[in-house]
Parts: structure tokens; sequence; C-alpha cells
């Protein structure tokens, strides 16, 4: 195995073992199905649709119905293991489960790469401004629709230079 993959794959373990570590510590059971689907999202390194999740199950449980992923969905959203992102209608894997709350997270809409990180001044700032219009935020976190750098080097050097539709 190639040096990086072999850095993956142990990246992957490791933080496998962290999310079984939290679900332990909470009383929760991270079952084969939720573990697999957390894996395929950790591979992935990118937001990745319900049913592109339901065909790499299907490899591993090939009698995997939608319910079934959608309910380890919820489960791994429930105990901050991976978001649900609305902008893409997707789910990525956190890459710091175990670390401190994430209030932004970046999507790119053309590859689905997702950035994640903390502002907390830009967070009570947005919340102001959103109470200033009469309305509470709902979640804790924010999407951003954007391109990143590679898609955006590759759309300019296309001569695209219209914005996506996500």
């Amino acid at each position: 195995m190639p040096r990086q993959a072999s850095e993956l794959s142990s990246g992957i373990a490791k933080q496998l073992k962290t999310a079984e570590k939290l679900c332990s510590q909470r009383g929760r059971r991270l079952t084969p199905i939720r573990r697999k689907v957390l894996e395929i999202l950790l591979r992935r390194q990118r937001s990745v649709k319900a049913y592109e999740l339901l065909e790499e199950i299907r490899e591993f449980q090939p009698g995997a119905a939608p319910p079934t992923v959608y309910r380890a969905l919820d489960f791994l959203i429930e105990e901050g293991l991976i978001h649900r992102l609305d902008a893409v209608n997707a789910w990525a894997a956190c890459m710091d489960a175990a670390g401190d709350p994430h209030d932004i997270l970046v999507i790119c809409t053309q590859c689905g790469a997702v950035a994640e990180f903390s502002d907390p001044e830009l967070h009570k700032k947005l919340a102001r401004k959103v109470a200033s219009a009469g309305f509470v935020l709902e979640h804790h976190e924010t999407e951003l629709r954007a391109l990143c750098n590679r898609c955006h080097q590759q759309r300019h050097s296309s001569g695209q230079h219209e914005t996506p539709l996500a």
C-alpha cells in the first residue's frame, strides 16, 4: 500500500476508534452498519448523497434498504460524528468529532469537498443580524456554498465564470 493511502487508512482507523469511544461514553452503540456509513464518509472526504451511500452499503450488506442508511445517518448526526449538508442535500464526516463544535461549514458545490471551522465571533454577529430581522438561528452550523480552489481553477481555466447552481 502506498504511504499516502496507508496514512489515510491509519487516520480513518483512528477516527473510527474515537467515534466508538465517544458512543461508548454516551451509552450508545456504533453498530456495524453505522460504523460502515461513517467509514465511507471518512474515506470519501467529501459530501456524499444518501443513494451513493446505499450503493456502497449494499456491497457490505446486500439487502440494505434506504431506511437502513437514513437511520444510520440520523444516529451519526445525533452523536455529532457527521454533518447534514442541506446546501447540497448530502452528508459528510465530521473530521474532528472529539474536538470543539464547528459552526461554519464550507461546501464546494462542484466536487462536494467540505471544510469545517469555528468562528464564535462571526457566529454571534450572524445571530444578532438574524435576530434584528425577527428570526432566531435554528441550528448551530452555518453552511456556505463555494468552490474549492481546485474546482475554481478548473472552472477558470475552462473559461466558465457562471455561479454554480446547487
